[in-house]
């Protein structure tokens, strides 16, 4: 990979990988913003049914290997539970964090029960 920014050969394993999951976040972000270019210009609807069908593959991707990473690096896992999936608005959960204090609404936007609450008896 031409995208290293020191000698591979001083790198860890371990950030050899990380960096393997990270590039491939960014191609699999590229092809998501492909697909969805593609989809809002395209006039024939079988057309955008297949490219719809192909962008969400790649976010599927992309999550998956957005996962992993978050499984590797504790530093990613720390900002999206705090950001993701919360309905306050992003710049106040940030104040709230650099002051020590309560996210506003912080809880998921769903109420924080995952659904899973609706799925018993």
């Amino acid at each position: 990979m031409a995208s290293y920014n020191e000698p591979v050969t001083e790198l860890s394993p371990a950030a050899r990988e990380i960096h393997r999951g990270l590039a491939s976040i960014i191609e699999e972000l590229e092809a998501i913003d492909w697909y969805h270019q593609r989809i809002d210009v395209s006039g024939v609807e079988d057309l955008k049914a297949v490219l719809t069908h192909n962008r969400d593959e790649e976010i599927e991707h992309m999550s998956m290997v957005l996962e992993w990473v978050r499984r590797q690096m504790p530093e990613f896992d720390q900002q999206l539970r705090r950001y993701l999936f919360t309905s306050a608005p992003l710049t106040e959960i940030e104040r709230a964090a650099e002051e020590g204090t309560a996210a506003p609404s912080a809880l998921p936007s769903g109420g924080g029960d995952l659904g899973i609450g609706k799925l018993a008896g």
